[in-house]
């Protein structure tokens, strides 16, 4: 199955881009300039559209930015995401601008608090429908709805899921259809939970995954690669943004580090031990990156998936993890477990180790392992 096929959303339109449905899931990012900086925002939206981005977003925040975006719009056609920020009456005037608008529940909450959070959505919707544009309901850990923190002082995470609802219910009822959702996190696994939550309970709105503050490569990019394995695979994420901090002019490598991503999960390649929800033989593999301490770890997994062929009708997981760094932890979850050091294989059974066994020798072992795992289902 692909990855648009396990999806379940439904499709929207921003600007020629589609998204959500069956439509691959497009790669986003964002300018790190300040939007008057109009030589600087220009040469990172050339920096983006060279790396592949679908969409570029840019922080509008004052009229000034507004003047400085529609100077920037004459420069580019790509497809441009603006991001609110505080100041949500700056629709009116974004809106012939770009295709998409995000606005954030938080911030909305802090203005005209004698309007209701309906008027306010329905004017940003009215600005939106005029100009053939796409919402954003960007939902952050960092800037939730004061209401829903109050309602659920100790746990912000039915906050954001609450609050996420909320503003959904708000445009169905207005009969706006055309958006889609983003719950954030700098914690990956929360990012996880909080996304998967989200899922079982609209499975029809779109999604954007991200992992806020990811951080410095590597380490930023493994915690958004686990989030994105860990959701994608389930077919939950409609579009993608990978946030690294990385200076401004190698910019384009979020866009690189989320394609790869969607490649390796594709392939199989995983950092993390998805589950698929299917009750078959499930073989993944970490991406080859700078840690792997011997290249026979690539023709070692393909080995794995080819001998275990046998057993594809049974529900049993085989991770082979190319290096001793990320290796023992990330097999933990795995009913067999493989990570390779530069002259050895160790085996494992979940969090059992098993033993170290040289590269030619590790096959057959792991045979006998997964014969003992298919005679214990027959069994059970």
């Amino acid at each position: 199955m692909s990855l648009a096929e396990s999806r379940s959303s439904r499709e929207i339109q921003v600007g020629s881009v589609r998204m959500g449905g069956k439509n691959p899931i497009t790669v986003q990012s964002m300018a790190a300039t300040r939007t008057q900086d109009l030589e600087g925002t220009l040469r990172q939206i050339r920096i983006l559209e060279k790396a592949g981005a679908d969409l570029i977003r840019i922080a509008v925040d004052s009229d000034k930015d507004v003047e400085a975006l529609r100077k920037l719009r004459d420069q580019t056609e790509a497809p441009l995401v603006v991001d609110l920020q505080e100041s949500y009456r700056l629709a009116e005037s974004l809106a012939p601008l770009v295709q998409k608008i995000r606005y954030n529940p938080g911030h909305l909450h802090h203005h005209e608090k004698q309007k209701s959070k309906k008027d306010k959505v329905s004017w940003i919707v009215e600005q939106a429908v005029k100009h053939n544009c796409a919402l954003r309901v960007g939902v952050n850990c960092g800037s939730v709805d004061p209401e829903w923190l109050e309602k659920f002082p100790d746990n912000d995470e039915e906050a954001i899921l609450n609050s996420a609802a909320e503003h959904c219910q708000i445009l169905d009822d207005l009969g706006f259809k055309n958006y889609l959702v983003s719950l954030k996190d700098s914690d990956p696994k929360k990012v996880i939970e909080i996304n998967r939550r989200f899922h079982d309970i609209r499975p029809d709105v779109p999604l954007h995954l991200g992992v806020t503050e990811a951080g410095l490569p590597p380490e930023g990019v493994i915690k958004t690669r686990v989030a994105f394995e860990q959701l994608i695979s389930r077919g939950i994420g409609d579009t993608l943004r990978v946030s690294l901090t990385v200076p401004f002019d190698d910019k384009g490598q979020e866009i690189q580090v989320g394609r790869a991503i969607l490649k390796d999960i594709k392939e199989g390649r995983f950092r993390s031990v998805p589950d698929f929800g299917e009750k078959k033989l499930n073989i993944i593999s970490c991406p080859s990156c700078s840690r792997v301490e011997n290249e026979k770890f690539v023709e070692l997994a393909q080995a794995v998936k080819e001998m275990a062929q046998y057993a594809k009708d049974y529900a049993v997981t085989i991770a082979v993890m190319g290096c001793r760094v990320n290796g023992p932890g990330e097999t933990d979850d795995a009913d067999l477990g493989l990570w390779c050091a530069p002259t050895f294989v160790n085996l494992k059974r979940k969090e059992e180790e098993l033993g170290k066994y040289s590269y030619d020798a590790i096959l057959p072992r792991l045979r006998s392992e997964l014969d003992l795992l298919i005679t214990q289902k027959k069994s059970a």
